[in-house]
């Protein structure tokens, strides 16, 4: 297995396991949230999505936009998890697409923008990715518990 390959089925289960925290809700759980300054359900899932795009351009693209008010208020404006899902999956896969269509010196070169990650190489979004969706994916399961629904075990 190549590199790439590798990286893209680490993308490929980290989406399966959102995706599956994310089956304990209904449509009509999508503007749910504990707290009135929290994320909604659906707002978890697209500020997971819309980070990978992040990742994705702060590593490969132009560079980190660091407009984090903008960021959070466009996650925050989804209020459907269908739509948010959707999302979530464009984001996974042109990450995959991103990652594979890459030489190994492109994914080992240094990510340009030195704002966030200084001195990694473009290959460790997908580690950042990964951990970055696990605390939404975390953040889902506690809502799920807060309805009353019981998170299925996204390892299955």
């Amino acid at each position: 297995m190549s590199v790439s390959e590798a990286l893209v089925k680490e993308l490929e289960m980290t989406a399966k396991y959102l995706r599956v925290t994310a089956s304990a809700f209904e449509e009509a759980d999508s503007t749910y949230a504990p707290q009135a300054d929290l994320y909604t359900v659906a707002g978890h899932v697209a500020h997971a999505a819309d980070s990978v795009d992040w990742f994705v351009e702060g590593a490969f693209g132009s560079g980190w936009d660091m407009e984090f008010e903008k960021l959070i208020a466009k996650a925050k404006a989804v209020t459907s998890l269908e739509d948010a899902l959707a999302w979530f999956q464009r984001a996974f896969d042109n990450a995959g697409n991103t990652i594979v269509s890459s030489s190994e010196e492109d994914l080992y070169g240094i990510i340009q923008d030195q704002n966030i990650m200084a001195g990694a190489p473009r290959l460790a979004i997908v580690g950042a990715i990964v951990d970055h969706t696990a605390h939404h994916r975390g953040a889902l399961a506690v809502y799920a518990r807060l309805l009353g629904k019981e998170p299925p075990m996204p390892y299955a």
